[in-house]
């Protein structure tokens, strides 16, 4: 089916709804003392959504241009919106067909919800073929900006195979056993995916690279990630963290954490990431 024309009315009536129910402690802010709108300020939504503070006043009036898909699906993220109220959602904005790439990289609300209140703590949520969807700071400070790649590119597990820049931060006595539960938990997921997914395509676009063949052939399946983690940061050297994971089995997304032994040296970096951020410590 192709797409329809805007529904502007329907689409003010949701959009302030959704901002009126949403509460600052839902998308991690702070309430404040002198607060008095119901629900989130327009500018506040408008930072979550990553859109200017006009170009929502004016779909709450009715009075937007049509939002694309991709504004659709960054509203619908910054909303924390479900995956049917996002569907919903791209219906008002005229949108019956979504791309393959906006269903898979919308994030679940309870990640994000988890995610807001870790904005100290590095942590990113991926996707079920290694794709990163977010990322707190931290994270990317500790790991670089993973989340502005496209095409297949958009995977680490892509990247860790065809750009040799993407194995720096890690160890090379790891890198083997990195490759090989990388290859391992991708089978799963084409498997478990089927013919035609997005698991599939990464599989015959990674099929001439030679260490990706030969794993291939061994046919692993999902072997482990050790929780403990060994990355080495371009700046600050050696860093060890523990990694717990938390999974969206609806979404096949998971959260990952990275959290050091405190009185460790690995700890004492980790907070100098926090403080000093991401302009200091993102490049690699």
């Amino acid at each position: 089916m192709a797409d329809t024309a805007l529904d502007a009315e329907g689409l003010a009536d949701f959009l302030r709804g959704r901002r009126a129910s949403l509460q600052p402690e839902d998308v991690g802010l702070r309430r404040g003392m002198r607060r008095r709108t119901i629900g989130l300020r327009r500018e506040e939504v408008a930072e979550l959504c990553d859109m200017s503070a006009d170009y929502l006043a004016r779909l709450e009036r009715g009075s937007g241009s049509q939002p694309s898909q991709q504004m659709a699906a960054a509203i619908a993220r910054g909303l924390r919106l479900t995956p049917d109220e996002r569907d919903h959602l791209f219906l008002l904005c005229g949108h019956r067909l979504q791309t393959r790439h906006l269903r898979e990289t919308h994030i679940s609300p309870g990640l994000l919800r988890v995610m807001d209140r870790l904005q100290d703590t590095p942590a990113q949520i991926v996707g079920p073929i290694g794709e990163t969807l977010q990322q707190t700071p931290p994270a990317v400070a500790l790991l670089g900006n993973e989340t502005h790649h496209t095409g297949p590119a958009r995977s680490a597990l892509y990247r860790w195979f065809t750009d040799p820049t993407a194995r720096h931060r890690y160890l090379p006595e790891d890198h083997h056993h990195h490759s090989r539960v990388y290859v391992s938990t991708l089978r799963a997921t084409a498997t478990a995916q089927g013919p035609g997914s997005s698991a599939a395509l990464l599989v015959a676009d990674l099929q001439h690279n030679e260490e990706f063949a030969e794993l291939w052939n061994r046919h692993e399946v999902k072997l482990r990630w050790s929780s403990a983690k060994r990355f080495v940061h371009p700046h600050i050297g050696r860093i060890d963290v523990y990694c717990q994971t938390l999974l969206d089995p609806d979404q096949g997304q998971s959260l990952l954490i990275f959290t050091a032994t405190p009185g460790t040296e690995s700890h004492d970096k980790l907070a100098l990431l926090t403080v000093f951020g991401t302009d200091t410590f993102a490049g690699s």
